[in-house]
């Protein structure tokens, strides 16, 4: 496992995206989780459905949904160190995001992965059965999060920033070659 304290610098001042925040939420008596990712620059949100929270199922759902954003916006993952994580290796063989772990009992090292958790109990509350929510169900919630204006970004939503985003570096990538 990487530290949190090894991490590039540019991972801390947010003006680099690709870099990511994850965890699970869990539903009734832990039955039943879903995947949370954010991304740190944009607070883009990614969501994974679980059938549960098995090493294999984190690695297969995470991979699955990170697969689908650009390989310019897969750099680094910040999770805390739940078990679930222990096939983080396989995960950055099948994405290329490198994986960094958050201190025990650290959660303010995820900030915006907590803080966007909290914002999904509003379409996810707490004790129910995250099992019924199918990816295009949990694609929707995230799309809902994701054209939230914020005051952040001058009320731009993060999908204007991520999409922004995107061009900027995919333009700089062409130039380049």
């Amino acid at each position: 496992m990487q530290s949190i304290h090894i991490r590039p610098p540019e991972v801390e001042d947010r003006l680099i995206p690709g870099h990511w925040e994850g965890d699970l939420i869990k539903g009734a008596g832990n039955r039943s989780s879903v995947g949370t990712l954010v991304e740190r620059t944009t607070g883009f949100v990614v969501l994974a459905k679980m059938d549960n929270a098995t090493t294999k199922t984190v690695v297969d759902s995470f991979s699955a949904v990170l697969n689908r954003e650009p390989a310019v916006m897969r750099k680094t993952m910040t999770y805390d160190q739940g078990r679930e994580m222990h096939g983080h290796k396989i995960l950055t063989e099948r994405t290329g995001v490198q994986i960094y772990f958050a201190d025990p009992h650290s959660p303010w090292q995820r900030g915006s992965n907590e803080n966007t958790n909290g914002l999904l109990r509003q379409y996810m509350p707490k004790g129910s059965d995250l099992s019924i929510y199918s990816q295009d169900e949990l694609d929707a919630i995230a799309l809902s999060l994701n054209t939230r204006p914020r005051a952040r970004f001058n009320s731009d939503s993060p999908l204007v920033v991520y999409t922004r985003h995107i061009a900027l570096l995919q333009h700089s990538t062409d130039n380049v070659n």
